[in-house]
């Protein structure tokens, strides 16, 4: 057994490892700081780096080499390393990735280093997995404000913006670690072996096309979002209305005792969360023999949370059985509900004026939750485009058609839509916006939208497609989306319903 194989405690001897790690991000700093922590020898190959994170590795003890990494850096063959881990962003068919596998160089992604380094503080932190196409951090989210209002020392983590080598550095502890892992993060873990992961409870959401460019193509995508059921002990919970979650726990290796779960917005069977008349009720973890169904909350409750979208209440069905899969308490998960807020670019109304809703939800960077999006409303003005990542788009347009009053398209990959706009509604009002300049896409986007918005309508910021074509993510598309509106309405909302 080689070296690191070997190393699956913070207690082991790690120092003077040689290892590279790829990438200077959030987590590839996080690893960087780790290892360097346990004493190994440290070498960061990126291709940008923050001058404070660069900065920062000089002061812990790392060295940084900047490269392209369009070949391996002389300077990464040098170092020799022992082991390679590597930041979430690297495509499998990466040179150095390559010059690893030849040179029989075993390589992590950060959740397996994290995984064998769990032990650092107490009695190692029981994991949730989380993940899916869409809907990943508002379930985490969901089901840490249900542990935390159980009293359960419990962090978000993961693909949510921190780390899991942060939570499991954290000095006061956890009970539980509730963690978010993208398809990039998944198609790096073991399945078997002394890295593998074997988590209390966990998820996969949905699984629509998306990061097929990454993947190769979609069977490779689903394989890897299918290794989260991997080992799992108490609970795997899969979405009823996709088929192939149901499946991914049908051909999972997981440990014996551990339950299927399903979650759907249906009548719910034996072993299922679901809905009844009206009420979210849980027909999995019954606390009496006679009981037939535990209640949990209400449609109309989560109407006033802002959380009665069916993309939204299947995510709450989600983090509910991952909750109770740890024993939280029904009254307790119903409390946690009527305090809990969405993220912002998640649904969020902007501005309500005239009878119009102006809704950002940047967050929808694929075919599938702009699908849910757009669900959620009878009359839209869209403004939809950016990076397609390889998707079909088709589908999508022909789906909504129906309840479109117009569109906006933004972004590189316009002709995409463009044509299935053409298609599916040839009459349908469409523009373009053609800007080379960030600052001016959404004011010219929402003049427009002004002009097709008409009392009742909504008009949707739900792109289908990713941001960083014209935005630096996310988030800047929908700050930029949400200072557009202002400023064309001329101030903040003054429609009550715009705090919903």
């Amino acid at each position: 057994m080689s070296r690191p194989d070997e190393l699956t405690s913070w207690h082991a001897e790690w120092t003077g490892l040689r290892v590279a790690v790829l990438g200077l991000g959030v987590t590839g700093f996080a690893a960087a700081d780790t290892l360097a922590e346990l004493g190994a020898d440290v070498l960061v190959v990126a291709a940008n780096a923050q001058e404070e994170r660069a900065r920062l590795l000089e002061v812990i003890g790392a060295r940084l080499v900047q490269s392209d990494l369009s070949e391996t850096p002389d300077e990464l063959r040098q170092h020799a390393p022992e082991l390679i881990i590597v930041s979430p962003g690297f495509h499998p068919d990466h040179p150095v990735l390559a010059w690893a596998a030849e040179a029989s160089i075993p390589v992590w992604g950060d959740i397996e280093l994290a995984w064998r380094l769990r032990d650092k503080v107490g009695t190692p932190a029981e994991w949730i997995l989380v993940t899916g196409t869409n809907g990943k951090t508002t379930t985490v989210q969901l089901t840490a404000t249900m542990l935390a209002a159980a009293g359960i020392r419990v962090a978000p983590c993961g693909n949510i913006g921190i780390p899991v080598l942060d939570a499991i550095r954290d000095p006061q502890g956890w009970d539980v670690l509730v963690v978010e892992l993208s398809s990039y993060q998944l198609h790096h873990l073991p399945r078997s072996g002394p890295g593998a992961l074997f988590p209390l409870s966990s998820v996969c959401l949905n699984v629509a096309d998306d990061h097929i460019d990454w993947h190769g193509s979609i069977e490779a995508y689903r394989e890897a979002k299918a290794t989260v059921y991997q080992n799992t002990r108490v609970a795997c919970v899969y979405n009823r209305a996709d088929a192939a979650t149901e499946r991914m726990v049908q051909e999972a290796d997981v440990q014996e005792g551990a339950r299927a779960i399903g979650f759907g917005l249906g009548v719910p069977g034996p072993s299922d969360f679901g809905i009844v008349d009206g009420i979210l009720c849980d027909r999995a973890f019954l606390e009496e023999r006679r009981d037939q169904a535990i209640e949990l909350t209400t449609v109309a409750e989560l109407d006033l949370a802002g959380l009665s979208a069916p993309h939204m209440i299947a995510n709450v069905l989600a983090a509910s059985a991952l909750a109770r899969s740890f024993g939280v308490a029904p009254g307790v998960i119903r409390s946690a509900l009527d305090t809990f807020h969405l993220d912002a670019h998640r649904i969020e109304v902007v501005a309500a004026r005239a009878g119009i809703r102006w809704i950002d939800d940047s967050k929808a960077t694929n075919p599938h939750a702009a699908s849910a999006s757009l669900a959620a409303y009878d009359s839209v003005v869209w403004v939809v485009g950016g990076l397609l990542k390889g998707v079909d788009i088709d589908e999508l347009v022909g789906t909504h058609v129906g309840r479109l009053r117009g569109a906006i398209i933004i972004g590189v990959d316009r002709g995409a839509l463009r044509e299935a706009f053409r298609r599916h509604a040839p009459t349908l009002r469409v523009f373009e916006i053609d800007a080379d300049d960030t600052g001016t896409v959404m004011p010219e986007a929402i003049r427009l939208a002004g002009e097709l918005a008409e009392t009742g309508d909504v008009v949707l910021l739900a792109p289908a497609a990713a941001s960083m074509d014209q935005f630096t993510d996310y988030a800047e598309r929908g700050r930029l989306f949400g200072e557009a509106v202002r400023d064309y309405l001329g101030g903040e909302a003054d429609d009550p319903s715009a705090s919903r």
